[in-house]
């Protein structure tokens, strides 16, 4: 079955940088398109980032656009979330996703993994 394990969260400052990972097993991971979603507290979950199978399309949420940079590696079943430039706002528990039918106009993905905290101090 699907598996997604993110790592990589942490306490940060403002204007510091992280770097998020998501290792996939149990599907065929090249035909997915991976991404993240966020949820802070008291707040819905919200689109951030995702990325095509072969990694040549890339979506972002205006909210992180050139800050935050998607990447995947289809040889090792994984995807990464470069976040530079973390303000308080991006303070939320972030969750790996990967989906089939993803629509770039309405965001979603069909499993997810366990989240990961990011906390950023002003």
């Amino acid at each position: 079955q699907v598996q997604l394990i993110g790592s990589g969260g942490g306490l940060v400052q403002a204007g510091d940088s992280l770097r998020l990972s998501c290792a996939a097993s149990g599907f065929a991971f090249s035909t997915y398109v991976m991404g993240w979603f966020r949820q802070a507290p008291g707040k819905e979950r919200e689109f951030v980032s995702a990325i095509g199978g072969s990694g040549s399309s890339t979506y972002y949420a205006d909210s992180v656009k050139g800050r935050f940079t998607i990447s995947r590696d289809n040889a090792k079943n994984t995807v990464a979330l470069q976040m530079n430039s973390l303000k308080p706002a991006d303070t939320a528990v972030y969750y790996c996703g990967a989906g089939r039918n993803f629509k770039p106009t309405d965001p979603s993905f069909g499993s997810w993994g366990q989240g990961t905290w990011v906390t950023v101090s002003s």
